[in-house]
């Protein structure tokens, strides 16, 4: 089973315990046929490929078919435009303060480490203190990358079933991969500053 790596943001997760014996994935994407089709038709490749992300990530599916870094608040895709035709991914960072350049003062409280005793992830989960009894200071940097319109599906149907997983595997695919290469860099060089 493939990891996370300080380059690695994102990954995919499909158990083969399937209610419909094919795909974890394709069962949820019929339970959420709703928001695959307008009005009967195929959506359009940006409209798809978010519908796809959003019905492939926690909460919709959880465990996610793409399970993202438990360190990082969040990854989304959402639409760039008001019409919708072109995607951006949007990746919120929670930071430490030992990896800022200047460390603030007062000493103000930072982000919580939370590991669960269930998994043996290498990246912490970070959460607000548990007890707020002085003033927090919570950074989080936020990354955002347009998404290259080659990497959409143009849908072929707007009815869920081999087809349509085939598809949404396959733009969702190429979504995990473009966010590891082009932001998975930058996060390593952000939080470099400091041990997580």
């Amino acid at each position: 089973m493939p990891e996370f790596t300080t380059r690695t943001l994102a990954l995919i997760d499909d158990k083969e315990r399937a209610s419909d014996g094919r795909s974890r994935y394709g069962s949820y994407l019929a339970l959420n046929a709703r928001h695959l089709h307008d009005d009967g038709q195929p959506l359009s490749p940006a409209a798809f490929a978010a519908a796809a992300w959003r019905i492939a990530t926690s909460p919709v599916m959880a465990p996610g078919y793409v399970r993202i870094r438990p360190d990082l608040a969040s990854l989304t895709v959402v639409s760039a435009e008001d019409d919708g035709s072109s995607l951006l991914l949007r990746l919120a960072v929670p930071v430490r303060h030992q990896a800022l350049a200047h460390r603030p003062a007062g000493r103000p409280a930072d982000w919580a480490a939370y590991r669960s005793p269930w998994t043996e992830d290498r990246f912490a989960r970070l959460i607000e203190p548990e007890q707020l009894d002085r003033t927090a200071l919570l950074v989080t940097a936020e990354l955002v990358r347009p998404v290259s319109g080659r990497l959409l599906v143009d849908p072929s149907t707007a009815r869920p079933g081999p087809r349509m997983t085939h598809e949404a595997k396959q733009v969702v695919n190429s979504l995990v991969e473009y966010a590891n290469d082009s932001l998975g860099g930058a996060v390593a060089n952000l939080l470099a500053g400091g041990a997580r």
